[in-house]
């Protein structure tokens, strides 16, 4: 969820209590950060050289597309589709285009579509054009800003269903639209906004964002990637799925093991996630992390990386293929790892075609009791969806902080009761509902606001962002080729007929119960959920619900626990801070799926070649 990485986390609780709310005081890094999930959105990027200020008024921003483009199009090309945003930053800091948000720090952002945009044309951002934070442009108040456009580029998709749809394919960046190979950017420069006059600000798009460098596989990291048949078929173009591969120490001395597998589940990467075969820089210039208020966070992750590599390549360590996937989609960095109407067949497509291929070239066992899987907010939603969508073919799910996995908790909203997602209504007042909040509960933007930032991004859902994902994952397709909206992006009505479905394809919740009679016998000791009590999303109301049921169940054998105080991605580990616990994934995970690997395995399993 929100761009949220998931990492490493530390050592296996002293305690763990099967359905029980452990509560452990302990020293704690505070989340500060208005991103979603983890790091929203945001590339820092050195900004060029401003231009000399010049005064503007009634404000109206005039936007060139050159004939020519180095290494973009050239003249005569067809037209360009996409969204058009101009930035207005009072902050310095970075490019104007890396600080657009919803939290305190978001800068002034405005946008539109824009259709068949040939080179040597102009396009227009006046009062008309949506915004955020401020409504409309001009609203800007009077002051010095540096200010930037950006075209986001569509590319039209003819789908096997009949579909005609203009989506931001994935250039693998991870649809980060501010770092997305091909789109196209003006030079940062500083203007004069005064209305008192009447000039219009010309901007022209002639920078255009390089290509991500290949990754260089190592030794140990090996990069996957294969052509999808069933994607293919549904986008109507070749479609694509990745993975990294960590490969076990001793992997090529021992030429006849086979081992497990097992999917650290999260968003788009395009190097793996906390690895580091070098140490530490002793050069590195210390950082500052806004989200957990600690000054050299780089520092911290390159040792705890270094560290992760250590014990990787240490005696005694689990010997098991560790997988990483990358699955962008033409609406998101993640497809969530399942089957949609949206999307396609992407669970399909990763169980039965990219899995399969990963076992093949590196000798894995290929059998469902030696793959597990485990994740953090979107990674925690994908870990228990595969585990009950695909219950025969994973041992285990390691589940951390997960995105709502159930829809009565649609993070403060119930989709089925509730007629509006942005405000709890009364006959005599409206109260906003909360979309972010720290570990003390103090609110720093409004679930409204979430949505409206998400609006300025992308109509039709193209925003690239949380809000808009999920409806790319669990909605019907609307009469418009785009997914059926949950709720008016605008006025936040809720659709019930919408709410339906999402119900009874993927309210993980409801499901788990509507289904128990047969899903629940193969989930026997596979369920481990972790969550904050105090996330900054409010994903633990969600678990809340799927506990209470669990209790009912106690042949399930699950393990539910809560972090007190914790925000926003806690997954079990009472011993260390967020911050740190983050970055100990698999050193925590992998122990409990060997012990259960080898007490589960089958007659006749191979459970020995792979534990040199």
């Amino acid at each position: 969820m929100w761009l949220f990485h998931p990492a490493r986390v530390g050592a296996i609780p002293r305690s763990m209590r099967s359905m029980r709310s452990t509560r452990a005081l302990r020293a704690r890094a505070i989340s500060a950060t208005f991103g979603v999930f983890g790091a929203l959105t945001a590339f820092l990027a050195a900004a060029a050289t401003p231009a000399r200020a010049q005064p503007l008024a009634r404000l109206r921003v005039v936007v060139s597309l050159p004939a020519t483009i180095p290494g973009g199009i050239p003249a005569g090309a067809a037209g360009l589709d996409g969204r058009l945003l101009v930035v207005f930053s009072a902050d310095s800091s970075a490019a104007p285009r890396f600080q657009v948000g919803y939290g305190a720090n978001a800068q002034p952002a405005f946008a539109v579509d824009v259709t068949d945009w040939k080179p040597g044309e102009t396009r227009t951002i006046d009062a008309a054009a949506f915004g955020f934070p401020l409504a409309s442009l001009g609203a800007l108040p009077r002051g010095s800003y540096r200010v930037q456009a950006i075209l986001n580029r569509y590319e039209t998709f003819r789908r096997g269903d009949g579909k005609v749809v203009s989506l931001p394919p994935d250039q693998g960046e991870g649809q980060r639209w501010n770092a997305k190979p091909g789109n196209l950017f003006s030079v940062p420069q500083t203007v004069a906004v005064d209305p008192a006059r009447g000039e219009a600000l010309r901007l022209v798009i002639d920078q255009v964002i390089p290509p991500i460098p290949p990754f260089q596989e190592t030794r140990y990291v090996k990069h996957v990637r294969i052509r999808s048949e069933r994607l293919s078929r549904f986008w109507g173009r070749d479609m694509y799925l990745a993975a990294f591969v960590t490969l076990p120490d001793g992997f090529e001395s021992h030429p006849d093991a086979r081992y497990p597998l097992v999917i650290n589940h999260g968003h788009f990467s395009t190097v793996s996630d906390n690895w580091r075969e070098v140490p530490p820089d002793p050069n590195l210039a210390p950082d500052y992390s806004e989200r957990f208020s600690l000054v050299g966070y780089n520092r911290i992750q390159q040792d705890y990386s270094y560290q992760f590599f250590k014990e990787w390549t240490g005696p005694g360590f689990p010997r098991v293929l560790l997988v990483q996937l990358q699955h962008a989609t033409p609406f998101y960095d993640d497809s969530y790892a399942v089957n949609s109407a949206n999307n396609g067949p992407y669970g399909d497509a990763i169980q039965y075609e990219l899995i399969p291929e990963i076992e093949r070239r590196f000798r894995g066992i290929g059998q469902g009791w030696a793959r597990f899987v485990f994740g953090g907010s979107t990674g925690g939603w994908e870990s228990m969806a595969v585990q009950m969508f695909y219950p025969d073919e994973y041992n285990g799910a390691w589940i951390a902080c997960p995105d709502p996995i159930d829809f009565r908790h649609y993070t403060v909203v119930n989709i089925y009761s509730d007629t509006n997602a942005y405000y709890i209504g009364s006959r005599w007042k409206r109260t906003p509902r909360p979309g972010h909040r720290n570990w003390l509960g103090h609110v720093d933007a409004t679930l409204e606001e979430m949505n409206r930032y998400e609006y300025l991004l992308g109509t039709k859902g193209r925003s690239g962002d949380q809000w808009d994902v999920w409806e790319s994952v669990y909605s019907p397709v609307g009469d418009d080729g785009y997914p059926r909206r949950i709720w008016d992006r605008l006025t936040g009505k809720i659709d019930p007929v919408t709410a339906a479905y999402w119900k009874e394809h993927y309210d993980l919740s409801h499901i788990l119960q509507r289904d128990w009679a047969t899903l629940g016998p193969k989930l026997r000791g596979k369920l481990r959920l972790y969550v904050g009590d105090m996330d900054n999303y409010y994903l633990n109301n969600a678990v809340y619900e799927v506990e209470s049921f669990l209790r009912t169940k106690p042949e399930a054998e699950a393990v539910v626990d809560y972090g007190d105080r914790d925000e926003h991605c806690w997954n079990g580990d009472h011993a260390r801070a967020n911050a740190y616990s983050r970055l100990r994934y698999p050193q925590m995970v992998l122990p409990w799926a060997v012990e259960r690997m080898l007490r589960t395995a089958p007659p006749g399993a191979d459970v020995r070649s792979w534990r040199y």
